[in-house]
């Protein structure tokens, strides 16, 4: 009886490896960003809070073209490897592409907000707005030129299912 039971279910070495592997990666990836955006900064005058979109964007502009791509590159990659990482940790290869895309922009996005609220706690640090939404843009861009490619992939190189074994005759028919 058992073995029945167990001839049905499918293990995928390869596909538990790289979900365990997408856990592990995601667990010390987002372990490096707390340690680096959650240690304080000492310093005389800190400038406040930004609650208006864009603005510190715009700032950055002002500064000079060189200056705002270093400071907008810094926003985008910060948390863009989680757009890669959080489908890899779901270990999902066949999830249509919208569904996955939106699941991981919205984890993405609540892990921004996440640090910057708990930023404001950190001495020296502050919430911006412009980081949560230069964040989970990085995310997306992230998701958008990898994972797609990479289930596809994926999906081609799965191996197609067993053909299921025909069940045995119950003990009543057998002579």
């Amino acid at each position: 009886m058992p073995e029945r039971v167990l001839d049905s279910v499918r293990h995928d070495g390869s596909m538990f490896r790289v979900r365990a592997g997408g856990l592990l990666l995601t667990a010390a990836y987002l372990s490096f960003v707390a340690w680096l955006l959650l240690r304080p900064h000492y310093a005389a005058w800190v400038p406040a809070p930004n609650l208006r979109p864009l603005a510190t964007i715009r700032s950055d502009l002002a500064a000079g073209p060189l200056p705002a791509a270093r400071r907008i590159g810094e926003g985008l990659g910060m948390l863009a490897p989680l757009g890669v990482l959080l489908p890899m940790a779901g270990g999902r290869v066949d999830t249509p592409g919208f569904t996955s895309f939106a699941r991981t922009v919205f984890a993405g996005l609540m892990v921004s907000l996440s640090l910057e609220f708990t930023q404001t706690v950190v001495p020296g640090q502050l919430f911006d707005v412009d980081a949560l939404l230069l964040n989970t843009a990085g995310v997306a861009l992230a998701h958008l030129l990898v994972v797609p490619a990479a289930r596809r992939r994926l999906r081609h190189r799965a191996p197609a299912a067993p053909a299921p074994r025909p069940a045995p005759a119950p003990a009543s028919l057998v002579p």
